[in-house]
């Protein structure tokens, strides 16, 4: 038969776990992508300039 100690410990072991696992999800679905599209977004803008100054120039 499991003690109160083992069975406080199983439940911080699963609180622990399913926080990570829903971690996870968040920055897979959310952050990971807006990470992305922010630099892709500035690449664009960045070489967008560096046309606009090359044409201006000659």
């Amino acid at each position: 038969m499991f003690e109160f100690q083992q069975y406080l410990g199983f439940l911080v072991f699963l609180t622990v776990l399913t926080m990570g696992f829903w971690l996870m999800i968040f920055l897979l679905t959310f952050i990971v992508p807006y990470w992305v599209f922010g630099g892709v977004k500035e690449l664009v803008q960045e070489r967008r300039a560096k046309k606009k100054l090359e044409k201006g120039l000659l």
